[in-house]
């Protein structure tokens, strides 16, 4: 007898790779903030440093080199070295790192786009931020869109100067965050007292400046006028010397003016306006009379810090005082 014995087919058992576990919420945000936090207080602080400085000045120009110059190197360290290493600091730190969906790391623009897709979180009402913590990938609105998920990488495959760098990178921002707050205290505590300096000093020559200015003498016309011409900026001088022809031209006669009241409208550590009311005579002693008159007065400091008038407005004309015709 022949025994017969039926084969059975066995399949020889396939060993399953663990695949690695996804990445964790509350993991995600702390790698986020350590990538993103510490360069946007210092943006922030730079911008705010630029509109407290004068605008295009050496100061301003600073301001807004160290804030591209963060963004671009938030920009490399989220999407270059992503791409090349494996890692943003952040997610070394706390050993995690961004894969497509077949396990590969994805390229530069890749996750230039997938950061940019975050926007879709956000205006979501940060709904897309959330959506990891019951999406069964862990994914974000971005992740879905790129087709991209987190995952954990095993201890002995972070970088062992994470932690070091992350160390090195908050100290710098919060550097840059006091530097940057302490140069705009102290622009705008410099810039305000010039300014304080600059209406003391209007306050005391700026009448005088303008009486001798309008003042002069038939007897001494050209020294009267070639002294008026030296209290003016270049931009007045041309329109206050056609102003001299028409006098000479005329029948030139005593014109004498004092300030009897003025004010300070506006100052800054260059420039000022200021508010007179003029009282004073205008001809001989048997044909004088008294007039009234009321200017404004822009002044402009020249390079050797001298006072100078740049502009004059006649807000109210020359007219005879209360009792005269």
């Amino acid at each position: 007898m022949t025994a017969v014995v039926a084969e059975t087919d066995t399949v020889p058992a396939v060993e399953a790779t663990a695949p690695y576990s996804l990445a964790r919420w509350h993991i995600r945000a702390a790698a986020f903030a350590v990538d993103v936090l510490p360069s946007v207080a210092v943006v922030a602080t730079m911008i705010l440093g630029s509109l407290a400085v004068p605008l295009r000045s050496a100061w301003w120009s600073l301001c807004v080199a160290v804030a591209a110059t963060v963004i671009l190197l938030t920009l490399i360290n989220r999407t270059v070295w992503p791409a090349n290493r494996g890692w943003s600091l952040g997610r070394a730190l706390v050993g995690i790192t961004v894969v497509r969906r077949d396990g590969n790391c994805p390229g530069v623009g890749r996750l230039l786009l997938r950061d940019l897709a975050h926007v879709l979180d956000t205006l979501a009402v940060f709904v897309g931020w959330l959506w990891p913590l019951w999406d069964s990938r862990r994914r974000t609105f971005a992740d879905l869109l790129l087709r991209t998920e987190v995952r954990r990488v095993e201890p002995n495959q972070r970088p062992a100067v994470a932690r070091r760098l992350a160390a090195i990178v908050v100290a710098t921002a919060a550097a840059l965050c006091a530097g940057g707050a302490a140069l705009s205290f102290t622009v705008v505590f410099l810039h305000e007292r010039a300014s304080d300096q600059t209406r003391a000093a209007i306050q005391a020559q700026g009448p005088k400046i303008v009486a001798e200015m309008l003042t002069y003498d038939p007897k001494t016309l050209q020294q009267d006028f070639a002294r008026a011409r030296s209290l003016t900026t270049d931009k007045y001088r041309d329109q206050l010397a056609k102003q001299q022809e028409v006098v000479q031209k005329g029948q030139p006669v005593v014109n004498e003016y004092w300030v009897t009241n003025s004010a300070v409208k506006s100052a800054t550590p260059d420039r000022a306006e200021m508010l007179l009311f003029l009282q004073g005579h205008r001809g001989g002693e048997k044909q004088q009379r008294f007039i009234t008159a009321t200017v404004r007065v822009a002044f402009a400091k020249s390079p050797d810090a001298r006072w100078l008038v740049d502009d004059l407005t006649v807000v109210t004309k020359p007219k005879p005082a209360k009792g005269q015709k």
